[in-house]
């Protein structure tokens, strides 16, 4: 039983090892294209303004479809969840018809 827990502890050391040496390639290959990143992002920040302006633009033009649709769809969802229930309340109104219709109206004191 001790060689199998010797085994675990040797086992989670080589992966911090593994983890450890990994961490530090990471770092390294990091510092290293760091120039390259920044001279590309540098480079490519025009393409990023333009592609911000036009995504403006299209959000201009598609929103006001896009909320007319919404619109729609909430307004076609109410639809479907009212109509079915239509029927009860037809009755509600009935039983509620029938109760005041058999009721004595109040007397109104001034």
């Amino acid at each position: 039983m001790i060689e199998l827990a010797a085994l675990v502890v040797l086992a989670l050391v080589g992966f911090a090892v593994f983890a450890f040496a990994m961490v530090l390639i990471k770092a390294v290959v990091w510092l290293v294209l760091l120039p390259l990143r920044v001279i590309l992002n540098l480079l490519l920040l025009p393409l990023l303004l333009l592609k911000a302006l036009v995504g403006g633009l299209v959000l201009l033009i598609v929103g006001p479809i896009l909320l007319v649709a919404s619109l729609a769809g909430v307004i076609a969802l109410a639809a479907a969840l009212i109509v079915p229930l239509l029927p009860l309340l037809f009755v509600a109104f009935v039983v509620w018809f029938l109760v005041r219709a058999g009721s004595k109206p109040a007397i109104v004191r001034s």
